[in-house]
């Protein structure tokens, strides 16, 4: 099994041409501030709202620039992948708005929410045991039984061309950012907001948010070499994959710092943003706010862009519900 489709390291003009192929099937998500959040961590917040995409997260940016970027030969045999939730929802709403299939590999575990939307968009799902290891044997066998394209949910240029999109905007609707933050699983997202800074805002600042009990990005970042976990256990199911070549190249070589939060953390900026902001957030996406209150001496007195990445939540399995 390839590991990605394309391992080329992707360049701006790649995040320009994205861009412009995924326009017609996303939004230009909004950028929202909150006075009280303002106050409570000394900094100025600008929340960019990609819980509000196609497909409730912004893995729908990367998802379409790799379908829509497929020849008709390749398109024909549909697409394929493996995903804890939002890239199988993302890529399998990108193949239903060209018609063709798509296959997803997807954790028994996943949030019935999350199976629920990938079948809504018309996503045929396999389910493996929640490990890498189960994910990549299991996805093995159904890429060779469709012969359907293999489009990584982040190991992939494409897919990393089209997260960058999001930071794109994110320039152009804020000025004099002194900072970026964004989750860290696999590290596409965070991938595409070095691509976008190191091209047209070297100055910004990047930091990643990653779970206690998920920092294996965290310890990759500190030994200088990928550390991969196999199946850490967190609320944040978005970021429990590990980082691979492509998004370690832009994360060893862009990267500011790489911040850690707890679980209880994560679940209080998660609850804090819902009740201040009025926005449905998934735990994965709490994890940046949850270190920026962690961390208040690093962030103090700048202007921040935090990238909020998704609002596919299991309302009926909130973490802060008892029972």
């Amino acid at each position: 099994m390839k590991d990605a489709s394309d391992m080329t390291i992707p360049t701006y003009a790649d995040v320009e041409a994205a861009h412009a192929r995924i326009a017609p099937h996303i939004h230009c998500t909004p950028v929202l501030t909150s006075e009280y959040l303002d106050a409570l961590t000394g900094a100025e917040l600008f929340f960019k709202c990609e819980n509000f995409q196609k497909a409730g997260a912004f893995k729908v940016r990367g998802a379409s620039n790799a379908v829509f970027g497929l020849s008709e030969e390749m398109a024909a045999k549909g697409v394929a992948t493996h995903s804890s939730g939002n890239h199988a929802l993302s890529l399998s709403y990108a193949a239903g708005r060209r018609g063709i299939p798509c296959h997803v590999v997807m954790p028994r575990t996943a949030p019935q929410a999350k199976k629920d939307a990938v079948r809504g968009y018309g996503g045929i799902i396999t389910e493996c045991e929640p490990s890498t290891t189960s994910r990549e044997a299991v996805f093995a066998e159904v890429q060779q039984a469709t012969g359907a394209e293999f489009v990584h949910p982040y190991n992939d240029s494409r897919v990393i061309a089209g997260q960058a999109t999001c930071s794109k905007e994110l320039l152009a609707q804020v000025e004099g950012l002194d900072a970026v933050i964004a989750p860290i699983g696999g590290g596409g997202m965070v991938s595409g907001t070095c691509l976008t800074l190191s091209a047209i805002a070297p100055h910004v600042e990047i930091y990643a948010a990653e779970p206690e009990q998920a920092d294996d990005a965290y310890r990759s970042f500190k030994a200088g070499h990928i550390i991969a976990d196999d199946a850490p256990v967190t609320i944040a199911d978005g970021l429990k994959v590990p980082l691979k070549e492509l998004t370690w190249h832009f994360v060893s070589n862009h990267v500011t710092d790489i911040l850690t939060a707890s679980e209880q953390e994560i679940i209080d900026a998660m609850k804090l943003t819902w009740a201040r902001m009025k926005i449905v957030m998934e735990p994965s996406c709490a994890v940046p706010l949850a270190v920026i209150l962690k961390n208040p001496d690093v962030f103090r007195g700048k202007r921040v862009g935090v990238i909020v990445t998704g609002g596919n939540v299991d309302l009926d399995k909130l973490p802060w519900m008892k029972g």
